[in-house]
């Protein structure tokens, strides 16, 4: 969804965002991953230097309708979409289904997606998530023209394409009637939506993958800050206490070097700038880079040197350089902008402030985070910023989807052991919803699909760099045996036609 970076968010992962990492991809233009937030799931900065980092990027458009909830509305408007049909053992085999989330979507990442696609000989589509990058309904994207923003409107707008796509498939193979199996994957809030998808369309899915899927809408997610300090340990996080109290200190006296010293003596509202400070401290643990942070923090500090600056230079280096974040798009004002283009993180904070909160406000006691941060900073910024009337509605949403009490069915959950978000997805495995902890010592957001670190990105979610490998290469392996049992099964009902290894999809082994 998403960032830990104002975005759950979902996402951003890194395709992804606190709020959601989620808001942090968003903002970024990065294909999400990242609740989030980034965004809880993100293509802008370092995050798109590597070369080959996109399977495809052809556009391809359908007609989608605005209101899948009003028989009377026949508005419709162009959904962006992207297929890559080179894996795609033809014309029965599979269909693999991944969600763009919060987010522009640039093209089909090559992250470890693509080497399960390639296992099982599937096709890669990928739509847009409605008014995000391309997809947008309207020219301005006032409050008023926002109300068909929500997760619900998505999954119709999912299930649609799935139909849309499986007969443009028939065409092409000059079939009629033909369902291939299809398998839908997502990541932070893009994994949520792949949870619920699931959940609210099982006919039309064989199963799906929730990498972080933040399926527990949170109205005060202080789990996530809790989580920000045990990720960082004893050391790092008493450096990041100390280095808060010496912000809000300076900021207390009135000075505005501060300010400067982050390259951020625009932000006016000190919120703002705080959440811009406890967003850049989050990436670190988020995608898994936790040394590009604690190593110069804790170093500082042992040798007395000047804590704020050793942070600025971390902000100004890493979240800014090389994660790419936007010091302008944590300005409220810069939130206020309709704008279709301009306007991805202020679709976010929509989302936030109208259905799934994720509030990364601080804890009462033994925060990182400024005490500022609290549940008025972010009710002002939805009134700020959207007017009033606007409030996200967390008990609807849990009750609609279930939360972590989720009664779906052949679901795989995974969430890396330091990523802040996975206290708003399923940990705890139940009967036929698997949930997977990798644990490592950087093992972020996504992990499952993105590898370690996520900034700048690995080509095909390169396990190699996580700590140890083995953590994520035995998830990986456990999802991809419930990928090859639950398609089986599907052909074993009907879904295709053809397998490679007796009843089972994979066509090679792990």
């Amino acid at each position: 969804m998403g960032s830990g970076a104002r975005a759950a968010g979902a996402t951003a992962c890194l395709a992804v965002a606190p709020l959601l990492l989620l808001l942090l991809l968003l903002a970024r233009g990065a294909e999400g991953v990242g609740l989030w937030l980034p965004p809880p799931g993100a293509g802008s900065g370092q995050l798109g230097a590597a070369p080959n980092r996109y399977l495809t990027r052809e556009e391809h458009w359908m007609s989608q309708t605005l209101d899948h909830f009003s028989p009377t509305d026949h508005r419709q408007f162009k959904l962006r979409y992207y297929e890559f049909l080179d894996y795609h053992r033809a014309p029965n085999g599979p269909v693999f289904l991944y969600i763009c989330g919060e987010a522009s979507c640039s093209g089909i990442s090559n992250n470890y997606l693509a080497v399960i696609a390639k296992k099982f000989g599937a096709a890669l589509v990928s739509p847009e998530h409605r008014y995000y990058g391309k997809s947008s309904p309207f020219d301005s994207l006032t409050t008023e023209n926002l109300r068909f923003l929500s997760s619900k409107q998505a999954l119709f707008d999912l299930a649609v394409f799935r139909q849309y796509y499986q007969e443009k498939l028939n065409a092409k193979y000059n079939r009629t009637g033909a369902d291939n199996p299809w398998f839908v994957f997502g990541g932070s809030y893009a994994g949520a939506l792949s949870a619920w998808f699931r959940l609210k369309f099982p006919h039309l899915t064989c199963g799906s993958l929730a990498s972080s899927g933040v399926v527990l809408a949170v109205y005060n997610f202080t789990d996530f800050d809790k989580q920000i300090g045990e990720s960082a340990g004893p050391e790092c996080k008493a450096a990041l206490q100390e280095t808060t109290r010496l912000v809000d200190g300076q900021l207390q006296a009135g000075s505005n070097s501060v300010k400067q010293q982050f390259g951020a003596a625009t932000l006016g509202n000190d919120g703002d700038f705080l959440y811009l400070l406890a967003d850049a401290a989050a990436i670190a643990f988020q995608y898994g880079n936790p040394d590009a942070l604690c190593s110069p923090l804790v170093e500082a500090k042992k040798n007395g040197t000047d804590l704020v600056e050793a942070f600025a230079h971390y902000v100004n280096k890493y979240y800014i350089g090389t994660f790419g974040a936007s010091v302008a798009s944590y300005d409220q004002q810069y939130l206020k902008n309709t704008t279709p283009a301009e306007s991805s993180s202020r679709l976010w904070w929509y989302q936030v402030c109208s259905e799934v909160s994720f509030f990364q406000v601080a804890p009462k006691n033994d925060s990182i985070r400024s005490a500022k941060l609290d549940t008025r900073y972010h009710l002002d910024l939805c009134r700020n910023v959207f007017g009033e009337g606007v409030y996200p509605d967390v008990s609807m949403t849990n009750l609609y989807y279930g939360g972590t009490g989720i009664a779906g069915s052949k679901i795989v959950f995974a969430n890396g052991s330091q990523d802040p978000w996975r206290h708003a997805s399923k940990q705890k495995s139940s009967k036929e919803m698997p949930s997977y902890l990798i644990e490592c010592s950087n093992c972020g957001h996504c992990s499952d699909l993105s590898g370690c670190p996520q900034a700048p990105s690995n080509i095909e979610g390169d396990s190699s760099k996580c700590s140890p490998p083995e953590a994520l290469n035995k998830v990986r392996k456990q999802i991809v045996d419930h990928i090859d049992l639950w398609l089986s099964e599907c052909q074993e009902q009907g879904h295709g036609s053809e397998t490679s290894q007796g009843s089972r999809w994979s066509i090679s082994t792990y």
